[in-house]
């Protein structure tokens, strides 16, 4: 039986209706919102017709009818229109996504600062996958003729987005072609792989979604260098209590790296609660003078957490190793938990 388009315009009418009422249409309903221009009879017989074709059920004699999982999909494929948000909206499911990220964030940035006052030496606080980051899943939600949001989960669970206008129009099937593309082809690898593929597909697709695609797999390929690993550092001012760390120019460098070289901070890959690396132990120059104390705790989420303090080799490695075993300990407890802790926003010091 063919779905002509009066059938198509009473299915969406008993879709969009039971959807936002979650009540049944009657033949009265639809006349209603067709401007009284089909008489009731041809209603109940197209009714009927989408009935026997498992659009739409009855689930009483006198009711009238709802819509079928095979009705839903034939509204999601053909009939449904394409909804822009607007941008409140926008800006609420930016602040949601954002959510657990802050959450982290906030955990990590005091646990630092508190192992700092509490063990008096500078520390850092690290968060890294323990299996290779990639992106599990890719969504683009249309904004604005010109302007969409890249919503992207990676394989860790933790969700990103990022708005992107290319000042061009969007065509709504340009953006479902990047989705599948997306999803089909840059879920899963690596992002020097995903540089790659993305350079194949430069002459099989048109300009405009070319870049638009480019722009969200390079944002993707910097997310996964980015989280793969996280440093928060605290504390950096300690140093200075030390007398081995008078001389000005050795400070400086070494705060340098707290500040701005947190990828020099050992991160240990050997299983272990702790790990104690003393002068010349340590693969980064600057640290080749000091003692870096490490302790390992479990985020969860195929997550490995570490926490750590740095300070002259002149350290009492006793009171830090247990102090810092304890730290450790708390934070696994911590993340263990269903839902991580309110708190109050953060500010900058």
């Amino acid at each position: 039986m063919e779905l002509t388009e009066r059938k198509k315009k009473i299915l969406k009418i008993v879709v969009e209706y039971y959807v936002r009422t979650a009540e049944p249409v009657g033949s009265r309903t639809i006349s209603r919102h067709m401007n009284g221009r089909i008489s009731a009879a041809t209603i109940r017989n197209e009714l009927a017709d989408l009935t026997e074709m498992g659009c739409i059920e009855q689930p009483h004699t006198s009711a009238g009818r709802v819509p079928t999982p095979q009705g839903y999909r034939l509204y999601v494929d053909e009939l449904m229109e394409q909804r822009r948000l607007s941008e409140q909206e926008t800006e609420a499911i930016q602040a949601a996504l954002q959510t657990r990220l802050r959450e982290l964030d906030r955990i990590i940035t005091r646990a630092g600062q508190a192992a700092a006052a509490y063990l008096n030496y500078p520390a850092y606080v690290s968060a890294a996958g323990k299996s290779p980051l990639t992106a599990r899943r890719f969504d683009l939600l249309p904004v604005d003729e010109s302007g969409c949001i890249a919503v992207i989960m990676l394989s860790n669970s933790r969700v990103k987005s990022q708005l992107f206008r290319l000042g061009l129009p969007l065509e709504s099937e340009n953006i479902s072609v990047i989705a599948n593309i997306l999803n089909n082809q840059f879920t899963g690898v690596s992002a020097i792989e995903m540089d790659r593929r993305l350079m194949a597909l430069t002459a099989q697709i048109s300009p405009s979604a070319f870049l638009l695609l480019s722009q969200i797999a390079s944002y993707a390929g910097d997310l996964l260098e980015e989280q793969q690993r996280r440093i928060i550092t605290a504390g950096a001012r300690e140093l200075l209590k030390f007398p081995e760390f008078q001389d000005a120019e050795k400070a400086h460098a070494l705060m340098g790296v707290l500040s701005d070289e947190k990828d020099s901070l050992p991160v240990p890959e050997e299983s272990g609660p702790v790990r104690i690396l003393i002068g010349p132990e340590n693969v980064a120059d600057v640290l080749k003078n000091t003692s870096v104390v490490v302790a390992s705790y479990d985020i969860g989420e195929d997550m490995r957490g570490l926490i750590g303090v740095v300070g002259p080799t002149r350290m009492d490695y006793a009171a830090v190793i247990a102090r810092l075993t304890g730290f450790a300990e708390g934070l696994s407890r911590l993340f263990g938990s269903p839902a991580l802790p309110p708190g109050e926003e953060e500010t900058e010091t």
